[in-house]
């Protein structure tokens, strides 16, 4: 009975421990509106540091909007509208 009790434990703490260092990684949460080609979408992201959070969702407000390629790198490297950072 007492080993079952271990390894129950052991089982919850190999689960419960990835899921609450996964959840306390991301600190900064950004707000993007991009423009590109008269379409505009804003997408949120968050991430361990600001860059990260605003890259991420620069890139996933130009992948609405954007097609191919050459139009994605091209609306990844315009200016965002706006940009809105708060630390959690």
């Amino acid at each position: 009975m007492k080993r079952a009790l271990i390894g129950i434990a052991l089982a919850i703490a190999f689960v419960a421990v990835p899921i609450f260092v996964a959840l306390d990684h991301n600190r900064v949460s950004c707000e993007v509106c991009m423009s590109y080609r008269g379409r505009q979408v804003c997408e949120q992201s968050s991430a361990i540091d600001r860059d990260e959070a605003l890259m991420q969702a620069i890139y996933s407000a130009c992948s609405r909007i954007s097609s191919g390629v050459t139009d994605g790198i091209q609306c990844n490297n315009s200016r965002p509208l706006s940009s809105e950072c708060s630390d959690r």
